[in-house]
């Protein structure tokens, strides 16, 4: 038979260190799920109907709005997004809920309507350089390109005299 061996306690401290670097290594891995803003209660928003309901009362039923419109207080929006990310790279909603409760100028609510991330504007840069208006020029002629303009004739700043009349004419 083969004898049995039986770790050191320094072999035992070394493979418990490892197995704790293999979990936290693949703990880092894991995706990471988050929830932003309203908790969108379905059986709540059902409740809320145009004709019957007034701010008051939105507010007793939903809570206070996420945010209202910027022009006037006629709508009142409610949003909600899931968000996921893996490891470290950068989140992305996977679900998004928008639910703007407008009201007409008594106060009473006229609709309740729902957008989701369909409506999300993807906007991607394009390239790797913003296009400007003006000189394209490098970063060296950025830093040496005034070297010598200050002062030069017809920039302004002449040496010399003044040649002309003064600011009284004479």
């Amino acid at each position: 038979m083969f004898p049995f061996h039986r770790p050191s306690p320094s072999g035992r401290m070394m493979l418990a260190a490892g197995l704790c670097l293999v979990v936290l290594g693949a703990s880092g891995c894991t995706r990471i799920r988050t929830h932003q803003g309203y908790q969108v209660d379905k059986l709540l928003v059902d409740s809320v109907q145009p004709g019957i309901d007034n701010r008051a009362s939105v507010e007793g039923t939903l809570g206070r709005p996420s945010f209202t419109s910027q022009f006037g207080e006629q709508d009142w929006y409610y949003v909600s997004r899931n968000m996921r990310q893996l490891a470290f790279a950068n989140p992305r909603p996977v679900d998004q809920t928008v639910l703007r409760v407008r009201f007409d100028a008594a106060g009473n609510v006229v609709a309740v309507d729902r957008m989701g991330l369909d409506q999300v504007a993807k906007i991607s840069p394009e390239g790797d350089k913003t296009p400007t208006l003006g000189r394209n020029r490098s970063l060296f002629q950025e830093i040496f390109g005034n070297i010598g303009a200050v002062g030069a004739g017809g920039m302004g700043g002449g040496a010399g005299g003044n040649t002309g009349p003064g600011p009284n004419g004479s």
